[in-house]
């Protein structure tokens, strides 16, 4: 090889959602990069060609999402490559769709409460694969009976957190009827070992039947009783001190005048 020409370092895998990203450093001066995606059953495939990016979108590649693949990402001189002399070249970490993608955020579509029950219905992430129709697979279309969702909720105004779990796309829960609910929705594979836990969805908190306790806490009502004690404590102390004073102008008016 080239031994002169810088190799990749720092090489990682970013996916989510099947959507794979592979980054490395440096930024190239006078030389290229091009990956080769190496399955261990497939064919090696070309991405990124002569590129002086220092990144490469490689999920079009990978649609085996049960292979294990490493990258190869060759230093390739600007003249071009010799056919006579493999250029230099680093090798990634294994790296297997399956196992090591992160699931991405689900979709919350609607959520109500009513009574004592709380529905939400949620959304699967999509991935970048698509079915023959054209139409975007899920990640639910790949994980399948491997796939749960968790909920995680909370009284609002409370730390106390509760969770549940379904294979489907709707939660029902038993709440409390008096009190607002706070949740948020999470994929998980139980079968993994790492990245098992995906990314969570925004929080979304139900409105229901909100008293002004509730709204503000039971904090803002005792600085307005302290407020309202201390206004009568001192409008009394200010009628005794008129009283008081009246009492007092009343009696010199009586006495009588000085030499009379």
């Amino acid at each position: 090889g080239n031994p002169e020409l810088p190799t990749a370092v720092n090489i990682t895998w970013y996916s989510i959602n099947f959507k794979t990203i592979l980054q490395w450093q440096p930024k190239p001066s006078g030389y290229f990069y091009t990956v080769e995606i190496h399955g261990q059953t497939s064919d090696t495939k070309k991405k990124c060609i002569l590129t002086s990016e220092t990144e490469c979108d490689v999920t079009d590649v990978l649609r085996n999402v049960n292979e294990t693949y490493t990258a190869h990402i060759l230093s390739v001189p600007s003249s071009g490559m010799d056919n006579f002399e493999e250029p230099p070249f680093a090798v990634s970490e294994k790296f297997t769709p399956y196992s090591q993608t992160v699931l991405g955020k689900p979709e919350i579509q609607n959520y109500t409460q009513k009574g004592s029950r709380l529905s939400v219905v949620f959304q699967d992430p999509l991935t970048p694969y698509t079915f023959p129709n054209g139409s975007f697979q899920s990640i639910r279309d790949i994980f399948q009976d491997d796939l749960e969702y968790k909920l995680y909720y909370w009284k609002d105004q409370s730390s106390g957190k509760k969770d549940a779990t379904t294979k489907s796309h709707m939660f029902e829960l038993s709440v409390d009827s008096t009190k607002n609910y706070c949740f948020y929705i999470q994929g998980t594979i139980p079968s993994r070992r790492e990245n098992r836990n995906g990314q969570e969805s925004v929080v979304r908190c139900t409105s229901v039947g909100r008293n002004i306790l509730d709204e503000y806490g039971a904090e803002v009502f005792i600085i307005i009783a302290v407020i309202a004690i201390a206004v009568i404590t001192l409008a009394i102390v200010l009628a005794v001190f008129l009283c008081k004073r009246k009492k007092a102008k009343a009696a010199r008016e009586k006495e009588p005048l000085n030499g009379v």
